[in-house]
């Protein structure tokens, strides 16, 4: 013991170097060995879904999966193997994995379309633009306006492998273990629970609308943000950074636009998911004869009411254009989406942390901002304006454009206990 004592004094720098080494192995392995167990208790669980007995006249359920495998810098079809797809097959569904960079037909995916009863899109915030962008692609295309319909009542899972995933917050429980973050978004799937969620329609002058879940984005903050990953070097302070070089440029900076834009729409009510049964022939055939028999009812004509758009001019340092699926409310009776314009009298300090914020929460609303909520608006800029929009963390020439608010349009998959929150929170 003396000998071994002695030893350690001697080369107290292998000594400290070795325990660090295997304090961090230990703590390696047995993150993995949590991480195994996760897995294997949401493979029992989904193994429960799996079992139920089903008539033998009924197919199995069939899931397109579109799996982004850039996402989360290129890990993201590992994490999808690993965490996703035991829990996917155990349950008894009869899944399908598409690449997002498949280049084929559009027709190839209506055919997946017309046979599939759930789409899971895999990936981040970026995945779930592309994918409803290629889907809505496709329908507007070669599919009518009612095959449209029945496209958007497929319900949407949406699994979390991305760097930036908004619409998990809104869907899933917070976690900071990956993958339980990932198999409770696959069984949320499995139990069925669903919210319906807002989508922005983007239209230039000329280009095919984008679709957006989450919001648009114009301004130095979202500028600021997508020159972050260029300071990695500074570790924790490369957010500070980013912004902090941004106020080299022109200051103040100032976004000049017009905005036109209609108010809230009311809400109508929900359709009952399931029609009613049609009636027997004869029972048509009666109707029909009776009401060509009757004398045709006069015609009443029908005021049209002028829309009341409200003008306004801004400048600001940044505007946003949100919808409001980050904070659900299931019993609202009004459909709107939010507009937040900025002031443009930020100073350089409150400019820098603000930045930090607005990369945690892309589309909150400062104090001292102008909040309208709208349900369709209209932004115009001037001639030569520069920069880009950001459309779901995605980037785009800044030109005038027009967002149509397309309420409740569709329906994902979340977790029941998120479900119950957003119930709860709207009685109190």
């Amino acid at each position: 013991a003396v000998k071994v004592l002695g030893t350690l004094r001697n080369h107290w720098k292998k000594t400290t170097f070795g325990v660090c080494l295997l304090s961090w192995g230990g703590n390696w392995l047995y993150g993995k060995h949590c991480d195994n167990l996760l897995r294997r208790a949401a493979c029992q669980e989904a193994q429960a879904f799996g079992n139920q007995l089903i008539p033998s006249s009924m197919p199995l359920k069939k899931a397109t999966v579109f799996l982004n495998p850039a996402a989360c810098k290129g890990k993201a079809r590992n994490l999808f193997e690993k965490n996703a797809a035991p829990i996917l097959h155990l349950s008894g569904l009869d899944v399908t994995v598409v690449k997002t960079d498949y280049e084929g037909q559009a027709k190839k995916l209506l055919e997946l379309m017309e046979n599939t009863d759930l789409i899971i899109i895999a990936g981040g915030d970026g995945t779930v633009q592309e994918v409803l962008q290629k889907l809505s692609d496709a329908n507007v295309n070669l599919l009518s306006s009612c095959a449209q319909a029945v496209f958007s009542k497929i319900p949407i899972g949406f699994i979390p492998l991305g760097k930036t995933c908004t619409l998990s917050h809104t869907l899933y429980p917070e976690s900071t273990n990956q993958v339980q973050h990932i198999t409770n978004a696959t069984l949320a799937i499995l139990k069925g629970e669903t919210v319906p969620l807002d989508v922005l329609q983007i239209k230039g002058e000329k280009e095919q609308p984008v679709f957006a879940v989450t919001g648009l984005r114009w301004g130095s903050y979202r500028d600021a943000g997508v020159k972050v990953s260029k300071y990695w070097y500074l570790g924790p302070l490369k957010t500070k950074a980013a912004h902090f070089f941004s106020t080299f440029k022109e200051w103040p900076q100032k976004h000049q636009a017009a905005l036109m834009y209609l108010g809230p729409t009311e809400r109508p009510p929900e359709e009952p998911e399931e029609k009613p049964s049609r009636p027997p022939l004869y029972v048509r055939l009666y109707r029909r004869l009776r009401l060509y028999w009757s004398s045709p009812p006069k015609e009443i004509p029908q005021e049209v009411t002028p829309e009341d758009w409200e003008e306004l001019k801004l400048s600001t340092i940044e505007l946003s254009i949100a919808t409001r699926n980050s904070q659900l409310d299931l019993t609202r009776t009004e459909d709107f989406m939010d507009i937040c314009i900025e002031a443009d009298t930020v100073s350089k300090g409150q400019f820098v942390n603000r930045g930090s914020q607005k990369m945690r929460d892309p589309h909150t609303c400062p104090e001292g901002s102008q909040c309208i909520q709208a349900s369709r608006c209209i932004l115009q800029l001037p001639e030569g304006t520069e920069g880009s929009f950001g459309i779901d963390n995605e980037e785009y020439e800044a030109m005038p454009v027009e967002v149509k608010l397309l309420p409740r349009k569709l329906r994902f998959f979340c977790d029941p206990r998120m479900r119950e929150q957003m119930l709860h929170a709207a009685v109190q």
